[in-house]
């Protein structure tokens, strides 16, 4: 306990070469007790939960857990963004169920049922809308000095976990085919100038991505885990480029030859003025890498990772993409549909990768969906 005492008393000091303290859950719920007794402020509650990075996934569950230790608005905040930060990372040790891997008669079993699942199922769903509920969390970069990447010329080095701030809450329409969403109405946003991107294209689709990573012959067992009370099996997969069909498609970044990224926006196909700014998206089909967890009674998919492949040369650092899918009922029927999303980000938002001149920001996105009804108010 007094090593514990000695390690959140440096967390609230300000140090401007701190860098990002890697803990885990047990770690974080010791922390926020030690906070909590000490009757820190909201503030600095905050301020300390700004500099760790968890090592394990932080469920809704136990955030609801150490909810009494946390005092306030800021800190709340900052769970939100632990939460979709950790949420590609496995579960403490604890939660992984003892049960031993299935063997490999069993494990063809489990992935036959989720190939036709995929297939037949999923791949069949009716037409739908929805409301999306989408929080967007964003590192501060201006606070960076761009010329310096995440070192500035003010403090020898500040680390983005620092930034990291919900930033807003929209909610949309949208229309889902297959199992694929889509916008109901066509996104008007001006990004890149307004200092926030866009994804422009649609989360992957699970049938394209299951049949991917079955013609890549790469999908190997990896453990055992809980997901919402269930034991499923998790799965890891590798598609290359050559099998690949994800496409990572970002709106909009400068182009680093422009005067300044305070020009008018414009479409590269334009007439652009000197002192105007082109700007453009970054679109790439990519290999990608990821992990099913599959319900082993049935082969439904309750969750899906994709991880996009990039390359530090390239304007986009980082696109992961998690799926839930969970039980709703539409029309009187039950349907297994995304219930919740998270994308975790990173991006060169001046387009300029040269080396020493890259600052990167973090946008983190957690969706929710609700009402899903039959297109076209069909019963």
């Amino acid at each position: 306990m007094k090593r514990l005492v000695c390690f959140v008393a440096l967390l609230l000091i300000t140090v401007p070469a701190w860098s990002a303290k890697n803990v885990t859950l047990a770690e974080l719920t010791d922390m926020l007790k030690t906070l909590h007794q000490a009757n820190k402020s909201d503030a600095d509650v905050a301020a300390a939960l700004k500099q760790v990075q968890m090592t394990e996934e932080l469920t809704r569950e136990k955030m609801n857990d150490v909810a009494e230790f946390v005092p306030g608005q800021l800190s709340t905040e900052q769970l939100y963004v632990l939460e979709a930060r950790s949420a590609m990372m496995p579960p403490p040790p604890a939660a992984i169920p003892p049960a031993a891997a299935p063997d490999a008669a069993a494990q063809k079993a489990i992935l036959d049922k989720a190939d036709d699942y995929a297939a037949k199922t999923y791949d069949q769903l009716p037409a739908l809308t929805a409301s999306k509920a989408t929080r967007r969390f964003q590192d501060n970069v201006e606070a960076v000095a761009p010329a310096a990447g995440k070192r500035s010329s003010a403090n020898a080095e500040v680390s983005p976990y620092q930034f990291v701030h919900f930033l807003n809450s929209t909610t949309a329409d949208i229309v889902s085919e297959h199992g694929i969403e889509r916008p109901a109405a066509k996104d008007k946003t001006v990004w890149g100038p307004n200092k926030m991107i866009g994804i422009q294209e649609p989360d992957p689709s699970l049938n394209e991505v299951y049949k991917e990573a079955k013609d890549a012959g790469s999908i190997k067992w990896l453990r055992w885990q809980m997901v919402a009370g269930t034991q499923v099996a998790v799965f890891a997969f590798d598609v290359p480029k050559k099998k690949s069909h994800l496409t990572v498609n970002i709106c909009c970044f400068p182009n680093p030859s422009s005067p300044s990224e305070t020009g008018v926006a414009r479409n590269t196909s334009d007439s652009v003025p000197a002192n105007d700014v082109i700007w453009h998206n970054y679109k790439s089909v990519l290999p990608y890498h990821g992990q099913f967890f599959i319900d082993p009674g049935t082969g439904t998919v309750v969750r899906m990772i994709a991880q996009a492949d990039l390359k530090s040369s390239e304007v986009v650092h980082q696109q992961d993409t998690r799926i839930d899918y969970g039980t709703v009922t539409v029309g009187g029927k039950p349907l297994v549909l995304p219930v919740k999303t998270v994308i975790d980000t990173e991006v060169v938002p001046n387009g300029d990768v040269s080396p020493g001149s890259t600052s990167e920001r973090t946008t983190l996105f957690t969706a929710e969906y609700s009402n899903y009804q039959p297109a076209g108010g069909a019963k």
